[in-house]
């Protein structure tokens, strides 16, 4: 079993986290529509209210806090904890947002892609030239569910493109350590898919019968539902997993094996940060709670936030 340190709890379905420099993790609470900031001894600060639904949280080149926010869910109350249902019944879109981490201002990027609105941003992360890959992963209603979707846009909202669909309900997405493949998830499915990438928010695409011209990494099969993720400094591919509540580790050549984290069966996230980026940070979303556990070999570093 990992060696799995509790730093919060009583946090309202959080995901997104980012490991800072400073030893505090940035994090959204989905149902609480915050952006929250969890010290080294577990207090929580909320940083800013976007409000919706909070996903996914990424530090830009300017040092912003830049984040996908899915529009808003239902959500299912039990004695375990939360869970997401379905659409919500105030739900107006999604969107990509900016937070001044300095004085918790929000302001709105983007609504739209080239091709069609934007559903339920899921996940994001920033490559070497000031744009960032993102996850449009849709909204779920009580008898259909939207195709999903990955964009690229620059940080400074000036441009959008359509990088790959369709997808079935993309989620996490991460860049290989050298910046030449994108990875995203898909959560259904529980699959892992690979692009390689030509020049920033391009990718070379395969012919049919890949659903988007993607290459297969994994799909491991089982009832693993695969959420967020982060690459490691190997360059595997760390996906947190749902129902078989852990961390499947992905090898670029499309190996796995899977570390158990029990106790939560919303396993969301995972991100590095510590000295050597030697410490993953995992979000349990179900309990609301951040743990940590040691990585060997480290995190790979995140452009803008530890490069």
């Amino acid at each position: 079993m990992p060696d799995i340190k509790e730093i919060a709890t009583g946090l309202r379905f959080p995901e997104g986290p980012i490991a800072l420099p400073d030893g505090a993790v940035l994090l959204v609470e989905i149902e609480r529509g915050t952006l929250t900031r969890i010290e080294p001894d577990g207090r929580a600060t909320v940083v800013a209210t976007p409000g919706g639904g909070p996903n996914g949280a990424a530090i830009g080149p300017d040092g912003a806090c830049y984040i996908t926010n899915n529009g808003g869910f239902d959500w299912v109350r039990g004695p375990d904890g939360i869970r997401p249902h379905a659409q919500a019944k105030d739900y107006i879109g999604g969107r990509i947002e900016r937070v001044d981490l300095a004085t918790g201002k929000v302001d709105v990027l983007y609504t739209k892609g080239p091709n069609h609105k934007l559903n339920g941003p899921n996940d994001l992360v920033f490559d070497a030239h000031g744009g960032f890959y993102f996850t449009d992963l849709g909204k779920v209603r009580d008898r259909d569910w939207d195709r999903g979707c990955v964009y690229y846009a620059r940080a400074d909202g000036s441009r959008i493109v359509e990088v790959a669909y369709p997808l079935i309900t993309p989620n996490g997405c991460a860049l290989s350590p050298d910046g030449k493949v994108l990875y995203v998830a898909e959560t259904q499915t529980g699959r892992v898919w690979a692009y390689d990438i030509v020049a920033p928010g391009e990718v070379s695409k395969r012919a049919w019968p890949s659903p988007s011209g993607g290459r297969l990494l994994a799909g491991v099969g089982g009832y693993n539902l695969f959420d967020s993720m982060a690459v490691d400094a190997a360059g595997n591919v760390c996906v947190a997993t749902l129902f078989n509540p852990g961390i499947t580790v992905i090898s670029p050549s499309g190996n796995h094996r899977h570390i158990a984290i029990p106790g939560d069966p919303y396993v969301t996230n995972i991100c590095f940060g510590g000295p050597g980026l030697a410490t993953a940070f995992i979000t349990l979303s179900m309990t609301g709670r951040l743990v940590s556990m040691p990585w060997d070999g480290g995190g790979c570093p995140l452009n803008d936030l530890n490069t």
